[in-house]
């Protein structure tokens, strides 16, 4: 196994976007890609996300665009709203798969991790549920791998797709701060209001809040909470507060309130970012998606991110002798264009505490159209 164009065997940690998404592209390059999943295979997964432009474009390559769109929600762009309910902007996001299919897709999440998943099923991979990595071994051009049932083995390529708390990442022995950015964020899932046919964005006084539609009948309702310590509440009490927080504002949120009473799905979460200042990578390991850099929600492009990921890790291996080179490659393709949306979420997240709306508008329309240019 002296190369990735020789004995190319892969294992990759978690099976969500980011590992899903790199199996797949993986295994239609000729590798052989287990993957271990610490989750039950019954395990659901979230709400609802979006697919921006980029996503589609990525999902594309493989053949999955339509498919998305098929079973999600496909939009234009995104309306912003200020604390009076007047409209104060409207971005028109880049139509990156054809002036005939939508710039972006909404969707439920264990939709998308279905297709994904489907798809790298019928291209070999191999996934075991309820295992992960416990340690991690270079040896010469290969990675000595051991998993948490005890079994030892080796692969010529090691990616840990596990998130913004990785485990991976640190039996690299990468380092990276989680930072709390003073915000939670609520989402509820509920009835799509004929109304929503894009994004909506919604400023008030003292939280933002939007609706987000994921297929013809539904919707997920999100509200970021400023100036919050990292808590956790009781679930009886998440879809009461969570109506009360959205009682503040104006307008058609009003709307959504008997909607998330109706809600069996709330949640609250911290907004938190990690971005891998340094290498993603250590002998043939590396890491993608959230476990190398974590934005902010705001940008709604965390799993355009994750999905590239997958596609240039491949191409890039494609294109190099060893692995070593491949994914140093990877490494320096990406590492730009994923700080920079990392960077940008967060400035948005401080001008959002700020309420200083109105500068955040162009910041968002100027991150989508960089995100538009090629992975």
């Amino acid at each position: 196994m002296k190369s990735c164009r020789g004995a190319r065997t892969a294992v990759i940690v978690g099976a969500g976007v980011a590992g899903l998404t790199a199996a797949s592209a993986l295994a239609r390059r000729g590798w052989r890609v287990e993957i271990a999943e610490a989750a039950p295979a019954t395990a659901t997964s979230g709400w609802g996300l979006c697919l921006t432009g980029p996503a589609l474009r990525a999902l594309d390559e493989l053949g999955l665009a339509d498919r998305c769109l098929a079973e999600g929600y496909g939009m234009a762009g995104i309306t912003h709203v200020d604390v009076n309910g007047e409209s104060a902007d409207r971005v028109q996001l880049p139509r990156l798969i054809g002036a005939e299919r939508p710039a972006m897709v909404g969707m439920a999440r264990p939709v998308l991790h279905r297709i994904l998943r489907e798809t790298a099923e019928r291209s070999g991979v191999v996934v075991h549920y309820g295992m992960t990595v416990a340690a991690v071994d270079q040896e010469q051009e290969l990675v000595r791998v051991r998993f948490s049932d005890g079994t030892v083995r080796q692969f010529a390529l090691l990616v840990g797709a596990d998130g913004i708390r990785s485990s991976v990442r640190a039996l690299l022995g990468l380092a990276t701060s989680l930072d709390y950015h003073g915000q939670m964020v609520w989402r509820a899932l509920v009835s799509r209001p004929p109304w929503a046919t894009r994004i909506h964005q919604f400023a008030g006084e003292v939280n933002t809040a939007g609706l987000i539609p994921i297929s013809g009948s539904q919707a997920y309702v999100f509200l970021t909470e400023n100036g919050v310590g990292h808590s956790a509440l009781p679930d009886a009490e998440l879809a009461p507060r969570l109506r009360q927080l959205l009682g503040a504002f104006p307008g058609r949120v009003k709307e959504i309130c008997p909607l998330v009473s109706a809600s069996e799905s709330v949640v609250r979460r911290p907004v938190q970012t990690a971005l891998l200042a340094g290498a993603w990578n250590r002998g043939n390991g590396v890491v993608i998606g959230d476990a190398a850099h974590a934005p902010a929600p705001q940008m709604a492009s965390g799993a355009a991110l994750a999905i590239e990921d997958g596609l240039v890790l491949a191409h890039e291996l494609a294109c190099h002798e060893s692995v070593g080179a491949g994914l140093e490659s990877f490494v320096n393709r990406r590492a730009r264009r994923c700080r920079t949306l990392v960077q940008t979420s967060v400035a948005i997240v401080g001008l959002e505490q700020a309420q200083h709306h109105h500068k955040a508008y162009p910041l968002v329309n100027a991150c989508h159209q960089q995100m538009a240019e090629p992975a």
